[in-house]
């Protein structure tokens, strides 16, 4: 599949290439903020280092409160596929957009913050969710 042909795609570094993926952000996973292969676009990262230039950044993020753990936590990373999305629509035709953060380095996790309080004789807590560090992306377009 030629990514002219196709705005915007999401590319994620795999070894030496850099390889299309879907978004899976899911609050019930061990690994609450990834990415899937698609196998339908992949070039060598030499080869998109000298075709490609970087042309906007950002770093996104989510954050939301409830009172049910894996619902604040889901609302969160929907926050996050929101600000994803948005990004994408800043793309034009030819543009890849590029998963940037890394494995193991500076790659997106979920944070918990809980409060506890008494209300009418019962405990309840508060769950806060935010996404830290920022999911890192770039919006890449062909230097020719």
């Amino acid at each position: 599949m030629n990514p002219i042909t196709q705005t915007p795609m999401i590319l994620k570094r795999y070894g030496n290439t850099l390889q299309s993926v879907e978004v899976d952000f899911d609050a019930r996973a061990m690994n609450e903020i990834g990415f899937r292969r698609d196998r339908q676009f992949s070039i060598p990262v030499d080869e998109f280092e000298s075709g490609y230039e970087r042309v906007d950044q950002a770093e996104l993020t989510g954050r939301a409160e409830g009172a049910v753990q894996d619902e604040a936590e889901q609302a969160a990373l929907d926050q996050l596929l929101a600000a994803l999305r948005e990004f994408e629509a800043g793309s034009v035709e030819g543009d890849l957009v590029v998963v940037e953060s890394q494995q193991g380095v500076d790659y997106p996790k979920t944070r918990e913050e809980r409060s506890a309080r008494v209300d009418g004789g019962k405990n309840l807590f508060r769950f806060l969710w935010s996404i830290d560090p920022p999911l890192k992306v770039g919006r890449y377009r062909p230097t020719d």
